[in-house]
């Protein structure tokens, strides 16, 4: 009877240590290029479902999470949407050593609103007539990626000239689709992930792939996280059922891991 009373106590005691251990886990802080919302959401519903806390995600443009993280501000995990913010990150030593990876890539296309039916030359004056011709709408050119991609893309095509004084520069990707969307601009450069996640909006063009360089969202946990729940979000991320998700939302797998 006694040993019956005891074994019964030490389970209870190991239920009870299991339930605080889980309640001990803490949610990873994941600062995450604004073009990733959808995917990366999705992403984190799976992982919360397999009994994970939430993953907490700030979207911005990648330029703004990198310089917050430099200046010390909360986040476990940095997804930026180009190498060069990531490459700042590592300059200053503020990502985890082994950690950093090619998660996934994608296309750049110009935009227009639903309903329309232009179809965007590949170069020459004939692009840069028609894009110059009314406000046309990207992420920043001098610091977020999405918009650094279309200036060299429009540079290499022999636009550039002409249609950067008709540029309207949103802060990221989504506020440069969201012009579109509301008919201030009559076209934009986003993601082509950007366009298939809006209905309000059509791809009029893409870009050719050798116009800019190739469009690669590097992750990588910072150095100063100490959170468990980040490693193992960051690897579900690069694993085969992760990358799945990001498929389903058109980002391609770059298959590059370093």
């Amino acid at each position: 009877m006694m040993q019956s009373f005891t074994r019964r106590l030490v389970l209870a005691g190991l239920a009870a240590w299991s339930i605080g251990a889980a309640s001990a886990a803490r949610a990873p802080i994941v600062l995450a290029a604004a073009s990733l919302q959808e995917s990366l959401t999705a992403a984190a519903d799976v992982w919360t479902k397999a009994g994970h806390p939430r993953p907490v995600i700030s979207f911005a443009a990648s330029s703004t999470l990198a310089r917050q993280a430099e200046a010390g501000a909360p986040g476990d995990l940095f997804v930026s949407a180009d190498e060069e913010w990531m490459d700042a990150l590592a300059d200053k030593a503020l990502l985890a050593a082994g950690t950093r990876a090619d998660l996934v890539g994608n296309r750049l296309v110009v935009v227009e609103p639903a309903g329309r039916h232009s179809s965007i030359p590949n170069g020459g004056v004939r692009l840069a007539r028609l894009l110059g011709a009314g406000p046309l709408a990207m992420a920043d050119p001098d610091s977020v990626p999405a918009g650094k991609y279309g200036k060299t893309a429009l540079e290499k095509l022999g636009a550039w000239t002409a249609v950067a004084p008709r540029v309207v520069r949103a802060e990221n990707v989504r506020a440069a689709l969201a012009l579109v969307e509301r008919g201030a601009a009559p076209f934009g450069i986003v993601y082509l992930t950007d366009a298939k996640a809006s209905s309000k909006v059509r791809v009029a063009g893409v870009f050719p792939p050798a116009s800019h360089p190739p469009i690669l969202y590097p992750i990588a946990r910072l150095a100063r996280s100490t959170n468990p729940e980040a490693e193992g979000f960051r690897r579900f991320l690069l694993s085969p059922r992760g990358r799945a998700i990001f498929a389903r939302f058109g980002f391609t797998t770059p298959g590059r891991l370093r």
